[in-house]
């Protein structure tokens, strides 16, 4: 049960952050929302493949609350365990040691917590 927390309070911990922003700052963070779903909207790449890059990126950046964030946005457009852990493969491929560390502890992680939260 601890760690299904851990994942869901870091995407509240998020959404708590971002809704907080945006009254301190809602003409920046109305641009960005604006630019963000742009971007992740279905065009010559799929909604699935984008969040599979995203999550790419973000275990390359070592960002956890993207990696959580990615790693349901992957889950919600239906990847594979295996579509998933291969974005892992090609991501430690160019990030070495640190993105494989934060893919094989965090991501896998978050895929169990959040599979458990929708049964």
């Amino acid at each position: 049960m601890e760690e299904q927390s851990f994942t869901k309070a870091a995407l509240q911990e998020y959404k708590d952050g971002i809704g907080l922003f945006t009254k301190k700052m809602p003409e920046i963070a109305k641009a960005y929302n604006h630019f963000t779903q742009a971007c992740f909207e279905e065009g010559n790449l799929s909604q699935k493949e984008k969040q599979r890059i995203a999550l790419g990126i973000s275990i390359y950046a070592q960002d956890e609350y993207c990696i959580i964030y990615h790693t349901k946005g992957c889950l919600d457009q239906g990847c594979t365990e295996g579509e998933i852990l291969e974005t892992i493969g090609v991501t430690a491929a160019f990030g070495g040691g640190a993105a494989m560390s934060q893919a094989v502890t965090l991501v896998q992680q978050s895929m169990e917590e959040l599979r458990k939260s929708t049964h």
